[in-house]
C-alpha cells in the first residue's frame, strides 16, 4: 500500500499545517497530515497555552480535523517539525493515532515508512475490546 500514497503530496499537507501554528512558548512548530480510509486528507499543528498542560499537539489538532470532518480511519500519516524534517509522534500520539487508525495504518518516520503496529506494539485499543468481546 505504501507504494499508492503519495508521501510528498502527504508531506507538503503537513508543511502547511505546521505553518500555523501557535507555537510562540517553545518555538517548535510542529504539522501532522494523515489520508483517511475514504480518501479525505486531514491535517492539524500544535496549538499552545500559557498554561502549558492545556496544549494541544499536531495529532490532536488533527484526530479533531478527522472527527468534525465526519469520521473515518487513518491510513496514513506524515508529522514534521518548524524545519519541514520528520518528526517521530511521541508515546501518547502514537496512543491516540492507533485509536483512530485503520489495521497497518503507515507512518513515516525517521526510519523509514512503518506501520502503527511496529511503532506501537502490543497497542490496546478498538480492535483490542472487539476481540475481547467475541465481535
Amino acid at each position: 500500500m505504501s507504494d499508492v500514497i503519495d508521501w510528498d503530496a502527504l508531506h507538503a499537507h503537513a508543511v502547511a499545517a505546521m505553518e500555523r501554528s501557535y507555537s510562540p512558548y517553545s518555538k517548535f512548530p510542529v504539522g501532522a497530515a494523515a489520508i483517511t480510509d475514504g480518501g479525505r486528507i486531514v491535517s492539524g499543528c500544535n496549538i499552545e497555552n500559557a498554561s502549558y498542560g492545556v496544549t494541544l499537539c499536531a495529532e490532536c489538532s488533527l484526530v479533531s480535523d478527522l472527527i468534525m470532518g465526519g469520521g473515518g480511519k487513518l491510513v496514513a500519516f506524515a508529522c514534521v517539525d518548524g524545519n519541514g524534517a520528520v518528526l517521530m509522534p511521541c508515546g501518547r500520539c502514537r496512543q491516540l493515532l492507533f485509536e483512530h487508525s485503520a489495521e497497518g495504518m503507515l507512518l513515516n518516520t525517521l526510519s523509514g515508512i512503518r506501520t502503527i503496529e511496529e511503532v506501537l506494539p502490543d497497542a490496546f485499543g478498538p480492535r483490542t475490546l472487539v476481540e475481547y468481546a467475541g465481535e
